[in-house]
């Protein structure tokens, strides 16, 4: 068994968005010792966002080495279904690849050792580890953003389902909604995502916004088109947590990602919906994530120290 690492390693983590990346080189206690943002190319197509990963990677690499420190490895986060076992990047409706062995594609691009996760699994594991879900064992951890998703945790056991668990975003909440990207219609991404926050209020409006965090500053000046659309969202919001509610049962639900940002703007509505809605279910608290959006990236640091890990037999954190 190999003795604790020398303070100079490191290793890369990438949070892959909808709308941008969030990388870091993050030391063993998941402090980052680097940030970097950079924007994601989905409308160029699914190629160019393959090439901007390698070429962020490559570029967080050289940083490393610039400051004498050694990537020990790449943890690569990324949304839709992820088969992290089969390291296989299945479907992504938002950046629109189906069954790319994407881990594998990375490390010959790049020369990397990658382990590759679910962007959403990879922020409930940070929150688990180091936020606000630290000592609970049943968390449902949901991000609102370009998309929603979830990460569940039962019984303090992730369920993963060959990738497939945790797709909250396409639950059905708006029987004659509007169609979804990924075929259906009415999924709770259509109305309580960030980018459908946004479009909501600029087709209700006629003023266009630069995204969800305009239409929370409209709505604290009490912009009753922003009430509308927020009403709209929080309704469709503890529609589909309800639905969570009595299936798994969680002890908390974590709210993450863009829209979370709003803080008691969003969570007090959505409290007050969700617990009319339940009945005989337990009842979750509902708090806003620890980590803001920062928590992918950081999860993406621990699946890369813990597969690093792995393969040398020490014990993991």
């Amino acid at each position: 068994m190999r003795e604790r690492r020398s303070p100079h390693e490191c290793v890369i983590a990438l949070d892959v968005g909808g709308t941008g990346m969030k990388g870091a080189l993050v030391d063993r206690s998941l402090n980052p010792l680097l940030t970097l943002r950079r924007p994601t190319p989905r409308h160029a197509g699914p190629d160019a966002v393959v090439d901007e990963i390698a070429v962020t990677l490559e570029l967080l690499a050289r940083q490393a080495g610039e400051r004498g420190l050694t990537a020990r490895r790449a943890g690569v986060v990324v949304p839709g279904i992820v088969d992290e076992d089969a390291a296989r990047a299945v479907h992504s409706v938002n950046l629109g690849w189906r069954d790319l062995p994407l881990a594998a594609v990375l490390a010959r691009r790049t020369g990397l050792p990658v382990t590759l996760g679910h962007d959403v699994r990879a922020g409930g594991l940070a929150e688990s580890a180091l936020g606000a879900a630290r000592g609970a064992r049943d968390v449902l951890f949901v991000a609102i953003g370009t998309g929603i998703a979830a990460a569940v945790l039962c019984d303090g056991r992730p369920v993963r389902a060959g990738g497939y668990a945790g797709e909250l975003g396409h639950l059905c909440v708006e029987p004659e909604g509007k169609p979804c990207g990924c075929g259906g219609r009415g999924c709770l991404e259509t109305a309580a995502s960030a980018a459908a926050v946004a479009a909501a209020f600029t087709a209700r409006s006629g003023r266009a916004v630069s995204g969800a965090d305009e239409v929370a500053a409209l709505l604290r000046q009490g912009d009753p088109h922003a009430r509308a659309v927020w009403a709209r969202a929080a309704d469709a919001l503890a529609t589909a947590l309800a639905a969570a509610a009595a299936l798994l049962a969680p002890e908390l639900i974590v709210l993450g990602g863009g829209l979370a940002e709003a803080g008691d703007l969003l969570l007090d509505p959505v409290r007050g919906r969700l617990a009319g809605r339940l009945t005989v279910q337990r009842r979750p608290r509902l708090e806003r994530a620890a980590l803001g959006d920062q928590a992918g990236c950081l999860g993406a640091g621990l699946y890369a120290w813990r597969a690093a890990d792995r393969a040398e037999g020490v014990v993991s954190l």
